[in-house]
Parts: structure tokens; C-alpha cells; sequence
């Protein structure tokens, strides 16, 4: 870094910014984390898990980066990653930074300028600066730094990115070339890595360094004397182009800086960082300029080489999302007919004893495929950050035991001995109570599992300073040591074996964890180690003031009352067995297996309710649902949407179209007579 009549020749101009806001934007939030991460201490969050993601084919392409401290900070400021760059740079170990609060890296007098750092980036979005920081020991460094907030999809601030690099030795430089006009000549002679040349107040070069013969190709007796818009491309070097325009704001500011492709002596094109500055006397008259270029060439192509990679791992990741929504609903579909059958025969009265374990069997079988379904979907949601908690004001109690009585049937089958207990008095929480069923029932059915037959199998509740503790023990065959530290990390498991008997996908804890964290609490595993079982804590926050008790009201009655409806599902099978259930409940059905045949029939039949399946070839089930609400005899029908897609997305999009209802495949009889019911009410 140079210095000129008090004015820095910056030696890294916009890279950091640029490098700064392409990474943050294309890669740090994408599912890519190339830096280097350990767990949050106790009391705060990690990242959230789509950042930890790891792709081990981009390891080695960042690994390298160590000129620069990149690391990430949540919306208040605290260090969530850390990486050697920062380490060499600012003295710490990761260890030793993540979730202290980087105004520690700010001297005292001006630690109060980290929130105004944060506060500039969260409003313009990103935020640069230089100044004196201060390393681990206590020695002082001249950085440059450069914060970019990033924003989540509704626009909220989820975090920051930091990148700093240490300019000491350039500020040095700096100030020592204020000395005098001799040093900087001197110096100047003996500089290698930068093209520095002399110019006088019209852009004629007086003066040349080795450097800038190197890199632009021209001796000093061949360009003394000639414009340096020689060294831009014909059109930005034309009179009133950019490089006239560069010498004003430099003569006017003090300074230009600028990052364009240059030109040498023989035609070639190369990337340069460059730095004009206005030289003037003591009376402020100007003298001349100043110019540094710095070939950026090998470093343009190695941004571009990234954002192409990062396009690229951007568009697999679409892909990935879109074949994971098609791939549920392929599965979703012929699970539905099914269920449906299953359902229907189990009420029949002339089966036998081994008819109905063969029924029980495909059941249970059933629902496994569906709750796997809704964990690979749920996992990628997460990934992606789309997750989101509907909190209300509810008894933890309650939760726990509709887990229990759900799980109680698995648990009896392996003939396990279940002890549940919980205290006398309500364990009042601000969360989401399907996100929290969904985090008990992964661990209630992973102690099934992975307990022997005949074992034991506790649920304990209690209250700890402010939160409620929920212990799931089992006496199963416990985690190995070394698996313990990865337990909660995404498709892990313990089991390796060829046969798969325990089955799963190694998805089940990483949602517990993410859904536990974002509830604000912590989850832990202890194990006596292999053979003798393991124990899931889960610690959520209490309110701090009990509700009052819910008054009691009359629900709704346990059957909906018979109506006409009409079931709209290409796949016959589907709509077959679920009109047969709905008639056995007592109801007029009848189907239609298209777009038009539905419209067709709602005019003829004027069903009461339409349960209408969503992708239908011809019309989908989208249009069907506007052209309805368009003809004066079906716009009030109620219009039940029927589909293997279940992201809120898809429910927003039925929601627009229509719909007064969103269930997604497989569908039960339970679920249709639920939705009646909400209309039988006055």
C-alpha cells in the first residue's frame, strides 16, 4: 500500500467488497459452508442447518484463503464461524471467538462503531470501512473491512458477513511516503508487485516504475510524455470518456479508484485494480496525479471461475428441491388408494384373525412410508430455511400425551414396558405444537427401535430454572462413543448393516434438533455406550406467566352429517376406494376422473363438497377450482384440494385458487369427515 500527499493508494481497491458480496449472496447461504465451524457455546444457537451443509468438493477450493478473515455473525453481531484467515489475522482460535461479539475486535474508545456497522449494513446493505483493530494480544492493525448484511427470502436480516484483510504494512507505507517526495521516489523505484506512474494535471505520464514496465509493457522512453488513456480500451479512452472523467473526481475528491479491464503495449487485455490520487503543493494547487495499478487478472478469473461453480451449485440445488417435491408426490399418489383400501377393509366383519394381522400389517407399513415421506420433505424445507413455527399458548402435557397414545401401539408390538411421567400441574410454552409432536415422535420411535424386545422405555417431565425437561430413556443398544459428537448430524447412523432392519433414513435427529433449537431450547444425548441404551433431553423455555385455564366449550360432534360430494382423482384406483369409504360413512358420492368431467358433474350432481385432486391431466386441478367458483351454481361448494403436494407454497397457490381446504396424500377418512365436521358447525 502507497501513500501520496496524504492520500492511500489502496493496493485492494473493490476486490474485498466484491469478494465480500458475491460470497455472501451466492455461496455462504447457499448450502455450502467452506469455513471452518465448531459448535455455539451453551446458551446460544448454532447456524441454522442449512448453513451446515457441507460439500466436501468445495472444501479444497477455499481451504486456501488465508489473506483474508472471512466469518459470519448473527443479527446481533456474535462470531458463528471462523476460518485460519481469521485466526492468522486477529490471533484467536476459533474456540477462543465463536459467540463472543466482534466489537472485540474494535479498540475500546471505538467499540460503539461495530453496531454502527451493523445497523448501516441491515439499512444499505453492506457497510465498509478502515481503521485500527485490535488482535487477540492486544497489538493494533490497520484493516480493511467490509460487512454485507444478507436477507432471508421475506427480507429479514438472518445474518452478516465479515471479511477483513490487514493493511498495517500499507498504512505504514502510507505514512512514511508522506514524508517527503524523495522517499516516494525511492520507494516507487524499488516496488515490484505495483505499476506506479506519475502524471501531470493534463494525464501526460512524467514518471515510471519497473513494475509498470513489466505490467503494461512500455519503457519509460516510450510513454513519458503520452496519455495514460492509452492504457484503457479505445472507448473508455476517448476524450470525455472514463479515464477523463477519473482524472476529475480525483482532482476533485482527492482520489479515484477503479476496477477495469486495461490494455498493454501489445494489444492484450488484463484485470487491474487501480488507484488514482491528486498530488498538490502546500497551497493546494494541483500538481499532477498519481497512479498504482495492481494486475488482478488471475484473480478476476478465479471470481468468475466461483460464480460460475456457485451458479451451478445454486441451480442442482433447485433441482434437487423440485425432484424432492415431485418425488413425495409420485409416492404420495399410490399411497392414497392404499390407505384407502386398508381403511375399508378393516371394517369389514367376515375377516378372519389372520386377515386382520395381514390389514394391521399393511397399515403400520403404510403409515411408516408416509412419515418418512414427510421427513425427507421436511429435511430439505429445513435445509433451505423454510421452515416456519405457528406458535400459540399450549400445555406441553397435552403434547406428550397424544405422542404417547400414538406411539403406545408400536411400542406394545415389540413388547416394550412404557413408564410416562408427568407432573401434576401444566407446563405452559409458546410453540408450535405440530413441531414439537413431530420431535417426541422421532425419539419415542427411535427408543422403539432401537430398544430389544421386551425392554424398557421411560418419558420423564420435569421443571429446571425456567424450562421443562424432557427425558426419553430407553435400555436399547445405546450409541457408540464415537458416534455420540454426530448423532444429531444429518444422515447419520448407527446402524450399518446390509439387511437396514431398523430401517429410516438418518434424517430423524437432525429435524429434532433444528425444530428443538428453533423453539429457542437445547437437545442432548448421553449413552452408557453400545448395549446399554441411550437418553434424549430436551430442554424448552416455560412461560413466565401460567395461562388461564381455557374455558370449556362444547366440540364438535364425532360425525359429520351425510352430504353429496364428489371425488375428482385421474388415478381410478384413488378415487374408487375413497368414494367406497365416504359411502360407507354414510354419504352421496360420485367421481369423475378429469378436469371437465368434474366441471360437468358439479352442474348435474350439485355436490355439497368437491374433493378435488390437483393434478389432473387436461385442466389441473388449479383452473378446475377458478372455473368453479366462477359458475353461479358450484361457487359456494366447499372445495377440498386432494394432492401429493404439501409444501406451504402449494398451499398458498390452492388457497389463490380457491380451495377452502389443503390435505395431502395419502388421505384418511379421518381427515375428509374432520374437514365436514368444520362445516356442520353453525
Amino acid at each position: 500500500m502507497l501513500a501520496v500527499a496524504g492520500t492511500p493508494l489502496d493496493d485492494t481497491g473493490a476486490i474485498p467488497d466484491r469478494l465480500c458480496r458475491f460470497a455472501a449472496a451466492s455461496i455462504i447461504f447457499r448450502p455450502i459452508l467452506w469455513l471452518e465451524t465448531v459448535p455455539a457455546p451453551a446458551g446460544r444457537s448454532n447456524p441454522p442447518t442449512a448453513l451446515m451443509t457441507f460439500l466436501p468438493q468445495q472444501l479444497d477450493l477455499f481451504r486456501p484463503v488465508e489473506d483474508y478473515a472471512v466469518f459470519l455473525l448473527d443479527p446481533q453481531g456474535h462470531v458463528r464461524t471462523w476460518n485460519t484467515g481469521g485466526e492468522r489475522i486477529k490471533g484467536y482460535r476459533a474456540d477462543e471467538i465463536i459467540g463472543k461479539h466482534f466489537s472485540a475486535f474494535y479498540p475500546p474508545e471505538e467499540s460503539g462503531q461495530a453496531d454502527v456497522g451493523l445497523r448501516t449494513a441491515a439499512e444499505t446493505g453492506h457497510f465498509d470501512a478502515e481503521g485500527w483493530r485490535v488482535r487477540k494480544d492486544g497489538q493494533r492493525f490497520w484493516g480493511s473491512v467490509s460487512l454485507t448484511a444478507v436477507r432471508d427470502e421475506t427480507g429479514e436480516v438472518s445474518g452478516f458477513i465479515e471479511i477483513t484483510r490487514d493493511l498495517t504494512e500499507r498504512k505504514l507505507a502510507e505514512e512514511r511516503l508522506r514524508t517527503n517526495d524523495l522517499k516516494f521516489q525511492l520507494l516507487m523505484a524499488g516496488v515490484q508487485e505495483y505499476a506506479i506512474f506519475l502524471m501531470d494535471p493534463e494525464g501526460r505520464v512524467t514518471d515510471w516504475n519497473a513494475a509498470a514496465e513489466r505490467v503494461l509493457g512500455y519503457k519509460a522512453d516510450e510513454i513519458v510524455g503520452q496519455s495514460f488513456a492509452v492504457f484503457f480500451t479505445p472507448e473508455e479512452g476517448e476524450p470525455g470518456g472514463v479515464a477523463e472523467r477519473e482524472l476529475r473526481l480525483a482532482a476533485s475528491v482527492g482520489r479515484a479508484s477503479d476496477d477495469r479491464w486495461h490494455v498493454r503495449k501489445d494489444g492484450t487485455h488484463f484485470w487491474a485494480n487501480g488507484l488514482t490520487s491528486a498530488l498538490r503543493d502546500e497551497d493546494g494547487s494541483l500538481k499532477g496525479f498519481a497512479k498504482v495499478l495492481s494486475d488482478r487478472t488471475e484473480r478476476k478469473r478465479f471470481e468468475e471461475e466461483l460464480r460460475a461453480k456457485a451458479d451451478a451449485l445454486e441451480e442442482a440445488d433447485r433441482r434437487k428441491n423440485e425432484f424432492l417435491a415431485m418425488l413425495a408426490h409420485e409416492l404420495r399418489n399410490p399411497l392414497s388408494p392404499i390407505a384407502s383400501a386398508v381403511a375399508l377393509l378393516e371394517h369389514s366383519e367376515s375377516l378372519g384373525e389372520e386377515e386382520r394381522s395381514a390389514i394391521g400389517i399393511a397399515d403400520r407399513q403404510v403409515k411408516k412410508l408416509t412419515r418418512l415421506i414427510n421427513d425427507l420433505m421436511d429435511v430439505s424445507r429445513i435445509t433451505s430455511g423454510k421452515v416456519h413455527l405457528n406458535r400459540e399458548r399450549i400445555d406441553l402435557r397435552d403434547v406428550l400425551r397424544g405422542v404417547v397414545a400414538a406411539a403406545k401401539p408400536g411400542i406394545d408390538e415389540h413388547g416394550h414396558t412404557l413408564v410416562v411421567s408427568l407432573p401434576e400441574h401444566p407446563l405452559w410454552l409458546s410453540a408450535d405444537a405440530t413441531r414439537l409432536e413431530q420431535v417426541f415422535e422421532n425419539l419415542l420411535g427411535n427408543a422403539t427401535k432401537y430398544t430389544p424386545h421386551g425392554g424398557r422405555i421411560e418419558v420423564a417431565v420435569a421443571r429446571q430454572d425456567g424450562t421443562a425437561v424432557v427425558a426419553v430413556r430407553d435400555n436399547g443398544v445405546g450409541i457408540a462413543p464415537e458416534l455420540l459428537p454426530m448423532v444429531f448430524d444429518l444422515f447419520t447412523q448407527a446402524d450399518r448393516s446390509l439387511d437396514r432392519s431398523q430401517g429410516g433414513l438418518g434424517i430423524g435427529l437432525t429435524i429434532v434438533k433444528t425444530l428443538v433449537e428453533m423453539h429457542d431450547g437445547q437437545v442432548e444425548a448421553t449413552t452408557g455406550g453400545l448395549g446399554k441404551g441411550s437418553e434424549f433431553a430436551v430442554k424448552l423455555p416455560l412461560l413466565a406467566v401460567r395461562s388461564t385455564p381455557r374455558p370449556e366449550t362444547s366440540g364438535p360432534t364425532n360425525e359429520a352429517a351425510p352430504r353429496r360430494i364428489l371425488v375428482v382423482d385421474d388415478n381410478a384406483d384413488a378415487a374408487k376406494m375413497l368414494s367406497l369409504l365416504l359411502r360407507a360413512s354414510g354419504n352421496e358420492v360420485e367421481t369423475a376422473l378429469c378436469g371437465l368431467k368434474a366441471i360437468e358433474a358439479a352442474v348435474t350432481f350439485r355436490p355439497e363438497v368437491i374433493l378435488l385432486d390437483i393434478g389432473l391431466p387436461g385442466l389441473d386441478g388449479y383452473e378446475v377450482a377458478r372455473r368453479l367458483r366462477e359458475q353461479a351454481e358450484t361457487k359456494d361448494v366447499v372445495l377440498v384440494a386432494i394432492t401429493g403436494y404439501g409444501q406451504p407454497e402449494d398451499r398458498e397457490k390452492s388457497k389463490a385458487a380457491g380451495f377452502n381446504h389443503h390435505l395431502v396424500k395419502p388421505v384418511s377418512i379421518e381427515d375428509v369427515l374432520a374437514v365436514l365436521m368444520t362445516h356442520d358447525q353453525p
